[in-house]
Formats: structure tokens, sequence, C-alpha cells
């Protein structure tokens, strides 16, 4: 069994991108800048959010949090998007969900101009990536993906199985993985709470993605031998002998499952850090993409 490690994968990809920017900068041109917009105060976005501008700084990226009250309106929400999407010193603009109820989501999401959409959440970000069009890919499952590239897993002709279908995770990565494109070309199936028994179906992953949010859902006699498995899950579960009172797990049962498995990715230092490596990568696409 091979150990996925992703905290040292989004190491790698940011030394790469720090070494980007550092020629930029020897060049004297300008350097890639994201901004991140946060409503409210819910401390574990603040975390989240803190994280991003402390990853930016590290590699030299421009980085600027816009902490907002939650008292903000819609219309001004929306006003102060416009204004970063004519700010060419910005070529990445992320709205922290979630917002305030008063504020439509899908609204907001929408006026991010798509070609600054480095989250990868605006319609037109997802039709093209639905079509096999160069986009912006959220960054959860583009990170999913980066992760077999670099430990050479096969995927052409594989069978994956995606436990989850919700928009950030499984919709996308189950896109990404049927396209006729190298690292790609998989047979996906997607399982959801209709299947009567997903079991049935986890039984034939040769790729399994679990991204459900159900703590340990996945067993060792739910997945086949040399199975590679995708842990996407962050759950928290009470542990009185741990100095905070709980543990953080996956969707998977990694001891018991990583005994059958080729490859896995453990819950925390798997898919997790790669979330923000693959938005600075995005961040800096983006201003290639701009011409600099």
């Amino acid at each position: 069994m091979i150990l996925i490690d992703g905290k040292e994968t989004a190491k790698q990809i940011r030394e790469e991108l720090k070494t980007d920017i550092q020629k930029l900068i020897s060049e004297a041109k300008k350097v890639p800048g994201l901004v991140t917009i946060l409503v409210g105060d819910d401390p574990a976005s603040k975390i989240y959010v803190n994280s991003k501008g402390k990853a930016c700084k590290e590699i030299g990226m421009l980085s600027k949090i816009e902490l907002i009250p939650p008292t903000i309106s819609e219309a001004e929400l929306l006003s102060l998007v416009e204004s970063y999407n004519s700010n060419p010193d910005f070529h990445g603009i992320l709205v922290q969900l979630p917002l305030p109820e008063h504020i439509n989501e899908d609204k907001i999401i929408e006026a991010i101009s798509p070609e600054k959409d480095v989250d990868g959440f605006h319609p037109i970000s997802i039709g093209k990536l639905v079509i096999g069009k160069d986009t912006f890919r959220s960054c959860t499952p583009a990170g999913i993906q980066e992760l077999m590239i670099r430990y050479k897993i096969e995927t052409k002709g594989k069978h994956m199985v995606v436990l989850g279908r919700s928009n950030i995770v499984g919709k996308p990565i189950a896109n990404i993985m049927l396209q006729k494109q190298e690292h790609a070309n998989s047979i996906v199936t997607v399982c959801h709470s209709a299947a009567p028994d997903v079991s049935y179906y986890t039984k034939q992953a040769d790729i399994l993605i679990a991204a459900i949010g159900v703590p340990e859902f996945v067993k060792a006699n739910m997945v086949k031998d040399d199975v590679v498995v995708i842990d996407v899950g962050i759950n928290r579960v009470e542990d009185s002998t741990k100095p905070k009172g709980y543990r953080i797990v996956g969707d998977v049962a990694f001891d018991e499952v990583s005994r059958k498995a080729s490859y896995i990715t453990p819950v925390p230092g798997g898919v997790g850090p790669m979330t923000i490596a693959m938005l600075l990568k995005n961040t800096y696409k983006s201003y290639l993409n701009s011409g600099g």
C-alpha cells in the first residue's frame, strides 16, 4: 500500500509556483493577485481564508482579504465583486461560502467574471468543464486529479466510482475524469443516497472517490483488492482520549480499507491540502490568461 501524501504534494506545487513568481518579479512584471471576500465572522471560514492569504504571501502572490460585515446588502456585495472584476491587479476573485441568508449565493457567484473565477463555480466554467473545454476547475476535484497524476496512477479505462454528487466535488470530479483526455478517460459511476446498495458499485471500483460526508462509511468489505482510494471526507467524531475531545476522520475506515488498497489518501493530510494549492495554481493560470 502506498500512502498518497497530499501535504507534501501541495508543498511541491507551492514551491513550483514560487519559482515561477520569483521569475516574474525579477523581470519587473506584476505578480498574480487573489482577493478573498469574507462576509460575516464565521470562525472556521476566517481560519480558512487566512490560510489562503498566508499561502499567497508564501509564494509571492498578491493577496487581499475583504472582511465584510454580515449586514451588507446583496446590491453592495454585487458592486464590490464588480469592482474587482475590473481591477487589473487581481486575477482571481473568491467569495467565501456560505453567505448570509438574505444574499443569493448563485447571484453572487454568477457576478464574478468567468475570467477570474478561480474557484471554478461559475456556470460558464462548469459548462466548459462538461463539454471538455479548457477552464478553471473546482479546486478540490482538480487536486484529486493532480494527486493521481503525480503518483502516476493509471486512469484510462479504469472504473472510477464516485460517492457523492455535490456541485463542489462529486459532479465536477466525475466530469473531469470521464473526458477523453490524458490523465482521465475513465469509466465513471456516480453513487448517491438513491442507490439501494452502494456496496454493489464500490466493489467494482478500480478507483474510489469518497465524498459523502459520513464518517468512516466505506468499510473493507465494500472494496476489492488493490483499489485506489481517494478520501475527500473531513468529519469530526467524538473521542475523549484526544485533547480537543474529538478526532478528524474521513469517509473511509482507513485502518481496515488501507490493508486492501494499492494507494490511499489519509485524513487529514490527503486531499485537504491540495485545495488551496490548486486555488493558487488557478490564480496563476488566470494571470497568464490575462497576458500578465
